[in-house]
């Protein structure tokens, strides 16, 4: 039995500066009342998804369009081999263990693959208009979800990718003004979220919220 009071979270990395600036993501649960530790590929995924209270898939480059059944159309940069496949697999076995998962930008999008889910390898690729996603802030529409308050909310916005087939079992509840998908949930489990902006890097009310939530749904592991 655990004696911790804070729920312990891994949050995932590559080994070639992949995600940037790792320690907002440690600075925002513990600030949300967790602990987090980052995790590498090579790690031992079976007792990772023992040990480890949540899981937290943070922000990273662009998703090989081979794991969605697609050619490459688009001049994407890639994201590590290793790291993609390692965050699959302890992905399905923190889903397996009920574990709350948090998903952030890449981390969002590679969630909607695991669930069979495709992407748009550049939002220009859309055949409805879209704003430039890539720079900046804009609004988003949050709607009736399990775990956030309703309304309209900026958020910052540094993705050129977007969810375009919704994964299986998958929610959405968050959308920009051009109509791409800024959050979704898992239906049926105890907390799983993707969300498209980074939460971590702002101080406003929504994006605390998250890591509050997704904190207080790991303290049920402790």
């Amino acid at each position: 039995m655990k004696k911790a009071s804070r729920p312990l979270i891994c949050v995932t990395s590559g080994t070639s500066g992949s995600p940037k600036k790792p320690e907002q993501y440690i600075k925002a649960v513990e600030e949300a009342g967790g602990s987090a530790e980052i995790i590498m590929p090579g790690a031992n995924i079976v007792k990772a998804s023992l040990k480890y209270d949540g899981l937290i898939i943070p922000g990273g480059d662009d998703i090989d369009p081979v794991l969605y059944n697609e050619k490459k159309v688009f001049d994407i940069r890639q994201e590590d081999e290793q790291r993609t496949v390692f965050e699959l697999m302890l992905m399905a076995e923190m889903i397996k263990r009920g574990k709350p998962v948090l998903g952030i930008c890449y981390g969002m999008q590679l969630i909607n693959v695991f669930f069979k889910g495709t992407l748009y390898q550049d939002i220009s690729l859309r055949t409805d208009r879209s704003f430039v996603h890539n720079m900046g802030m804009h609004e988003i529409n949050i709607q009736k979800n399990p775990f956030l308050e309703q309304g309209r909310y900026s958020v910052n916005s540094t993705h050129h990718q977007a969810i375009k087939e919704l994964g299986a079992g998958l929610r959405p509840f968050g959308y920009a003004e051009d109509g791409i998908m800024e959050a979704f949930f898992l239906d049926n489990y105890g907390f799983l979220m993707g969300v498209q902006w980074h939460p971590e890097r702002m101080e406003n009310k929504i994006s605390k919220k998250i890591f509050e939530v997704f904190v207080d749904a790991c303290k049920k592991n402790l």
